[in-house]
């Protein structure tokens, strides 16, 4: 498991990094610039190429990391059983990479200056962000039974929050007229990169092959010297 203890610490490296970035980039700009009305890509558009763009980038790489954690060994075999299974959870990995390609995509594909017009590629970052918003939350709530434990119940609190959060900054993007769509963004990506932050940090704790189906699996615990088979003692 130590792979996947070295995934998950370089893809909590990569989110720490680009929130970094993401409040440098907040910082440095036109004075001019409202958060609360403005959205993320508002920013990023006008430092063209800036840390912005450089933040999203860093955290669709860190979420591609965790995608090879994801793989996990099973519950243990029985002794003569066939070898574990690799566990993996095809529709939320598919997920988390789609949510990876639209940041990627929002990055590369700059949305329109404020107070400009709309042109396709504007429409293109608008949908590759939508998109991408929508599946991470999901992704989160189907890894909650794969990751279990305290992540799990983390996950299923974050991941409707998020979709709440997204279907706000969607309502105040188009039929709302962009009232505090600012605002409703930035509690979104909060709540989603603390939901990957969740997953990233439950990897990255991973010290064992198995949980305890594996430990039960495994049996008696062998005691005596080399070549004697120990059996448990029986009850009165």
């Amino acid at each position: 498991m130590r792979e996947t203890r070295t995934h998950g610490l370089l893809a909590l490296g990569g989110i720490a990094l680009a929130a970094l970035l993401a409040v440098i980039g907040h910082l440095d700009v036109n004075e001019d610039l409202n958060p609360w009305s403005l959205t993320v890509s508002d920013f990023a558009v006008a430092d063209r190429g800036g840390v912005v763009d450089v933040a999203m980038a860093v955290l669709a790489a860190a979420t591609a990391v965790l995608v090879p954690a994801l793989w996990r060994p099973g519950p243990g075999p029985a002794p003569g059983g066939p070898a574990a299974a690799v566990r993996r959870p095809p529709a939320a990995t598919a997920l988390l990479l789609t949510w990876a390609a639209g940041l990627v995509t929002a990055a590369v594909v700059p949305t329109n200056q404020p107070g400009t017009p709309v042109d396709a590629a504007a429409q293109l970052h608008r949908y590759a962000s939508v998109v991408a918003f929508l599946a991470l939350p999901v992704a989160g709530w189907l890894l909650a039974g794969h990751l279990g434990g305290r992540a799990a119940g983390w996950l299923r609190v974050l991941a409707p929050i998020s979709l709440l959060l997204a279907g706000a900054t969607v309502w105040s993007a188009y039929p709302g007229g962009g009232v505090l769509v600012g605002l409703a963004e930035r509690l979104l990506i909060l709540a989603e990169v603390a939901l990957l932050a969740v997953v990233a940090a439950t990897l990255a704790r991973r010290t064992g092959p198995a949980g305890p189906a594996a430990t039960r699996a495994a049996g008696p615990e062998h005691t005596g010297p080399p070549g004697q088979r120990v059996t448990p003692a029986r009850g009165a």
